[in-house]
């Protein structure tokens, strides 16, 4: 089993910045692509950023690219989320993910295997 803890989520104005930590325990020889989802009130969980085992190939969805980024330190088990010019349509829930199938990218929710609690980020206007 693989054990995900997030921190990093905090209230910040529009504009300001964040990062986002997801440190990974127990079988974490086991992780391959991970990824950070996030879920606002009444709608869908998706698909914010993920990137690869290695960390060379990264996939972000439209509406943070060239705000948000992804990497990863495999030294450490960690994969951080580093979210500038925050707006507040990304307040949300955001999540990590892990998975164990050994592919190269997952971008899609019900491929990963592991999930953090979540930890809440509010931008205000």
């Amino acid at each position: 089993q693989v054990q995900l803890v997030e921190s990093g989520g905090g209230l910040v104005q529009a504009g300001g910045s964040l990062r986002l930590a997801c440190a990974a325990s127990g079988r974490t020889f086991n992780i391959g692509a991970m990824g950070w989802f996030r879920q606002a009130p009444g709608k869908e969980r998706e698909l914010v950023a993920a990137v690869s085992r290695s960390g060379s190939i990264t996939r972000y969805t439209d509406s943070v690219k060239d705000r948000f980024t992804i990497s990863r330190d495999n030294a450490k088990n960690t994969v951080y989320l580093q979210m500038n010019s925050l707006k507040p349509e990304d307040t949300a829930v955001y999540y990590c993910a892990a998975d164990r199938s050994g592919l190269m990218m997952v971008v899609t929710a019900q491929r990963y295997d592991y999930w953090g609690q979540g930890t809440q980020v509010t931008v205000s206007s």
